[in-house]
């Protein structure tokens, strides 16, 4: 039986046709994001009618407890909408866009060798999830692992919009580090950390030390054999991962030292095959949960 598939973002809105015998969904189309929710009612039910599926699975960029969105910043016009209420004949499965893009990595991606993952999305802000004895964590109310607000400093008086972790090495945060020294944005600043520029390379290390800090202890709690990188960051894996070891190995125990550094491999798409996935009632995901 085919299932929808969307990856709903805040800027884009992504589709696609997933069919159980297939990892990755056939690509319907992507439309800017939408801004009410009878605009996003009747895109989805265009959709549904178009496809014939029978089933959805929706991914969004927040806190989503069963079929009702609890917090989205970027699109509030969901806050408290029941997405099988809007669709009564649809079987809809909703879930947040890491921990789909989680499910995508550990279904056929880059944490499909293990039972214990952490991915982190870092792009405007940071996005996280944790694979845990082969499941995904989801936490009471679908809250677990909102990794960008992890805290390594205690003088810190804390936000009630980011965390202190997003604030700290977000691309946000890389940008912001970026435009005091003169350069366009984060990912110019990496190049030139690349090139081996010393006083760019000098301002990202505070960065990417409380980056590998707060990782050690998330891969102590969770005893995590891979961490996975999606969003921005990723084309600057190979600077900021190696600027991040040497504080996530000294605050690890020597059994966990040997923790590996990985790429998504779904990139953008990780979300829409996540929420395909899930549609289907992939066993890691065990949506048989309250």
């Amino acid at each position: 039986m085919r299932a929808l598939a969307i990856d709903l973002g805040g800027t884009n809105i992504r589709a696609g046709i997933s069919e159980e015998d297939a990892l990755a969904p056939r690509l319907l189309g992507r439309w800017p994001a939408p801004a009410s929710l009878d605009e996003l009612r009747q895109r989805l039910a265009s959709l549904l009618a178009d496809s014939g599926a029978a089933k959805m699975g929706i991914c969004i960029p927040g806190l989503a407890r069963n079929t009702v969105c609890a917090w989205v910043p970027n699109l509030p016009f969901l806050d408290s909408v029941d997405f099988a209420a809007l669709f009564p004949d649809v079987r809809v499965t909703l879930g947040n866009d890491a921990q789909f893009a989680l499910l995508a990595e550990a279904v056929g991606g880059a944490a499909r060798e293990v039972d214990n993952a952490i991915l982190l999305a870092i792009g405007t802000g940071i996005g996280s999830a944790v694979l845990a004895d082969g499941r995904i964590l989801r936490g009471a109310g679908g809250a677990a692992t909102s990794f960008g607000w992890a805290c390594a400093d205690t003088a810190d008086q804390g936000s009630d919009v980011h965390g202190w972790l997003e604030r700290t090495a977000s691309g946000t945060a890389f940008d912001r580090i970026a435009a005091g020294l003169g350069y366009a944005d984060g990912r110019a600043l990496m190049t030139a950390v690349r090139e081996g520029d010393e006083e760019p390379s000098r301002a990202v290390e505070p960065a990417a030390a409380a980056l590998g800090t707060a990782l050690a202890g998330a891969v102590a709690l969770t005893g995590a054999a891979r961490l996975i990188f999606a969003g921005g960051v990723v084309e600057s894996l190979d600077v900021l991962g190696h600027l991040l070891r040497p504080a996530l190995t000294r605050q690890l125990p020597p059994h966990l030292r040997d923790v590996e550094i990985a790429a998504g491999e779904f990139g953008t798409q990780a979300g829409l095959v996540g929420a395909g996935l899930a549609a289907h009632g992939h066993p890691i995901w065990a949506e048989d949960r309250p």
